[in-house]
């Protein structure tokens, strides 16, 4: 099998050797892993491609690539360039520091390469890994990840429903933020939502007194209901999530209609 990984939290990314061990894992002795990961962080730019400006493409080793662009631009770099002509078999994306669970998922680089993966026709999952106080100050905070994703990627690619719509299913995982001795199991989830947070902004003044706003996160343990992913990852479990591109709000067009006449 040939793998294409990514992520948005760059090319020297920790989460990214532990993506590398999973799609070597996956790929097996006679497959191939490339990398085509971002130069530096690309955190929270979604779906973003660099539509109005070139990026660069630098090898920095056997199939590893960095690209001054965002994790959507790394796909369409390995597809279209890196790995011009022979297409990946499946594209990998993570694994995330934090997790990319609820409202997170509209926000996520990582999710944004697997949403792009999909849009390409290509089979394609994301992995993130919720950090939290039992797990942050691991000697390794990934160990969930690493000990558990190619089980749970190898459980997709064997028995999980893989289309060819038009909008074609990828799947987000998120791994919970517990030691790895301490996961429960793994459950299918859909997209949650936090209802008593928000992203904020926190505005500061540079010593030359210049007024600047950071973009502040809100509170990552907020409940969501139960079935969804975020409350799946807090009861220590591996939260998978099928997901569409189609924005549509679908139960809601007959009524539209009706609405519109």
């Amino acid at each position: 099998m040939r793998i294409l990984i990514t992520n948005d939290d760059g090319i020297n990314a920790p989460g990214l050797i532990t993506l590398q061990a999973i799609a070597e894992e996956i790929a097996g002795p006679k497959g191939e892993v490339w990398t085509v990961a971002p130069a530096f962080e690309q955190s929270g730019v979604g779906h973003c491609i660099s539509y109005t400006h070139p990026m660069m493409v630098a090898q920095l080793g056997p199939r590893r690539f960095a690209a001054e662009g965002s994790p959507a631009d790394c796909v369409l770099a390995g597809l279209y360039d890196v790995m011009n002509g022979t297409p990946p078999d499946l594209v990998l994306s993570g694994v995330n520091r934090g997790n990319n669970a609820a409202e997170n998922v509209l926000y996520s680089g990582t999710i944004g390469a697997a949403m792009e993966a999909a849009l390409q026709g290509l089979p394609a999952i994301a992995l993130s890994q919720f950090l939290g106080p039992d797990n942050r100050d691991l000697a390794d905070p990934f160990e969930a990840a690493a000990r558990f994703g190619a089980q749970v990627v190898r459980r997709l690619l064997d028995a999980a429903p893989w289309d060819e719509e038009d909008y074609r299913l990828f799947y987000n995982v998120n791994f919970p933020p517990a030691p790895a001795s301490a996961v429960k199991g793994t459950r299918a989830t859909t997209q949650g939502y936090r209802r008593n947070t928000r992203f904020t902004v926190d505005p500061h003044l540079s010593p030359s007194g210049r007024r600047f706003l950071w973009i502040k996160g809100g509170a990552q343990h907020e409940p969501t209901l139960p079935g969804s992913d975020a409350h799946a990852n807090l009861e220590g479990l591996i939260s998978v999530t099928p997901m569409r591109a189609d924005l549509t709000a679908h139960d809601r067009l007959a009524h539209l209609q009706d609405a519109l006449g």
